[in-house]
C-alpha cells in the first residue's frame, strides 16, 4: 500500500527463503540446547564433587596445621621441661660438690691439723729427751690446737 506509514512491502520470496533457512537452522540449534540443558546437571554435579573435594582437602589440610602447631607447642613445653630438670639436677648436683669438697677440706685441715699436733708433741718430746730428765717434774706438753678453717668466713672476706 503506497503511501501508508505503517506498512512496508517485502519480497514474498526472499522471505519465505529467510523462514525455511531459520526453520532448517532452528532444529538444530533445538538440539543443541537440549544438549546443553542435559549435561548443565552434569556440570552442575560435577562442580558440586570439585567443590567438595576441594572443601574436604582445606579442611584435611587445616587438620593438619593446626596438629603440626600443637605437636610443636607440645613439643616446646616437654623441651622447656626437660630444660627445668635439667637445671633442677644441675643445681642440685652443684651443691652436692661443693658440700662435698667443703667436707673434705674440714676433713682434711682437722687432718693436718692432727699431724701439725703430733709433729709438735714429738718434738716436745725429742727435746725433753735431749734435756735430760731436769724437766721431769714438769708437765707434758699439750699439743696446741690451731683454729679450724673457716670456708664461709672466707668466703665473705672475698667479697
Amino acid at each position: 500500500m503506497p503511501l501508508s506509514s505503517d506498512k512496508c512491502v517485502i519480497d514474498r520470496d526472499r522471505i519465505l527463503d529467510m523462514i525455511d533457512d531459520v526453520k532448517a537452522e532452528f532444529p538444530a540449534e533445538i538440539k543443541r540446547a537440549k544438549d546443553l540443558v542435559a549435561n548443565k546437571n552434569d556440570y552442575i554435579a560435577h562442580a558440586k564433587q570439585e567443590a567438595d573435594d576441594l572443601r574436604q582437602q582445606a579442611e584435611e589440610y587445616a587438620k593438619r596445621i593446626v596438629n603440626e602447631d600443637v605437636i610443636v607447642r607440645q613439643a616446646q613445653e616437654k623441651a622447656d621441661e626437660i630444660i627445668a630438670q635439667a637445671e633442677e639436677t644441675c643445681r642440685m648436683l652443684k651443691n652436692a660438690a661443693n658440700e662435698y669438697c667443703e667436707d673434705a677440706l674440714r676433713r682434711m685441715e682437722e687432718a693436718v691439723a692432727d699431724a701439725y699436733d703430733e709433729v709438735k708433741l714429738s718434738h716436745a718430746k725429742f727435746r725433753s729427751a735431749l734435756g735430760g730428765d731436769h724437766d721431769a717434774g714438769s708437765p707434758r706438753p699439750q699439743p696446741r690446737r690451731r683454729p679450724m678453717y673457716d670456708a664461709e668466713a672466707d668466703e665473705d672476706d672475698d667479697e
